[in-house]
């Protein structure tokens, strides 16, 4: 197993000996090496897509690529082109030994045995997407970008009692008694951050939407946009690793299976439940890596606007509308994110407080990187 975090950034380096670096003696247009390599990668990730989005894909390279080679001599252009997709192709290639190359073909093992002890996660009755096996089993057990992040030692959890009073009890009774006073802002937060992969993108989509509002706010250098995104990813994706494999270790219930057994029978989630257990938080983690991520980046104090889901008709089913958010800094976004999960009764408070300390661990080991190439 290789790790990214074993090898310098630049030059990239796909295998011992195999080198990609620019000829210094030659001119290079990094905006049209960049085009490429992701119209190359997008395509070849999201090979199940549909022809309209290949064809989308494919409009948008040419339309960054007429802008920016008319000016250029053909050489340039050509050499520029190649060396983008020689450089998409070779992380393609890589990222094929991950252990999560077309994950969405092996969504579920219904092979696997799980736990079934007292506390274990159960298949809900109200459920964002119901299955009888829980959503990518494996996932934890992939590579990680950083060596660092597939070697963190496991977080502290509450052990399982059902007694009043106790402090594994006490967990779901704060999300039984939040979800019986929530405020109209809560359910508004509740449903901004559902992020449901069937009708808009997933929670490190709302990450990536959040890079790209400070990265044209800021208007960095290419360069940097680029660190940007390479930071923000790869701090996302240790995250949901690191997650997944807890989820699983721990594989334990959420509010859905505890509170009407022993609080309350009638009981339901303001927000249905996503497949899979619940400890740490999914939403927390990813969250917490890429607001650590952009802090690094843009500074503490930061203002801008979600506007992700403006004008989305109303959730009819939650009675509540999809509001704008505003936020003073990236943490308090994170912060919200890990929240919202709470007013849902989808987590409990330890789940969205280790998530949100192990995301920042995580994105600190990406920033521990060495970004910069040495002049050796």
């Amino acid at each position: 197993m290789r790790y990214l975090g074993d090898l310098e950034v630049l030059p990239f380096i796909t295998e011992p000996g195999i080198f990609f670096e620019p000829d210094d003696t030659l001119s290079y247009d990094w905006v049209l090496s960049l085009n490429a390599a992701q119209a190359s990668i997008l395509k070849n990730i999201y090979l199940q897509t549909s022809d309209k989005n290949k064809t989308g894909i494919d409009s948008l390279e040419t339309v960054i690529y007429k802008h920016f080679a008319d000016n250029l001599d053909n050489a340039t252009v050509e050499r520029s082109v190649s060396f983008g997709k020689s450089i998409a192709e070779a992380i393609f290639e890589w990222s094929k030994s991950d252990g999560g190359h077309r994950g969405y073909l092996k969504n579920f093992d219904k092979e696997m045995v799980h736990p079934n002890r007292p506390g274990s996660w159960k298949p809900p009755l109200f459920a964002q997407s119901f299955s009888h096996h829980p959503l990518h089993p494996h996932w934890g057990e992939n590579r990680t970008f950083v060596k660092k992040n597939d070697s963190l030692p496991h977080p502290a959890f509450i052990p399982y009692d059902t007694m009043p009073g106790s402090p594994y009890y006490q967990e779901f009774v704060q999300v039984y008694e939040k979800d019986l006073e929530l405020t109209q802002e809560e359910k508004e937060a509740a449903v901004w951050w559902g992020d449901d992969p069937d009708v808009t993108f997933t929670p490190p989509g709302h990450s990536y939407y959040i890079a790209t509002l400070a990265v044209e706010q800021k208007n960095p250098s290419l360069i940097q946009c680029a660190e940007v995104y390479a930071k923000t990813g790869m701090a996302v994706a240790d995250a949901f690793i690191a997650c997944w494999g807890w989820k699983y270790n721990y594989f334990s219930e959420r509010a859905n299976t505890f509170i009407p057994k022993y609080i309350d029978e009638e009981w339901e989630s303001f927000w249905p439940d996503p497949p899979f257990p619940a400890f740490p938080s999914g939403h927390a983690i990813q969250a917490a890596a890429a607001a650590t991520v952009l802090e690094d980046t843009f500074g503490k104090p930061f203002h801008f606007v979600d506007r992700a889901h403006e004008g989305r008709e109303r959730d009819k089913v939650r009675n509540t509308d999809f509001v704008t958010r505003e936020f003073k800094s990236f943490w308090e976004a994170a912060q919200e994110t890990a929240d919202s999960r709470f007013y849902g009764g989808i987590h409990t408070p330890q789940d969205n407080k280790v998530g949100l300390e192990e995301g920042v661990i995580i994105a600190q080991n990406i920033l521990a990187l060495d970004w910069k190439k040495s002049k050796s």
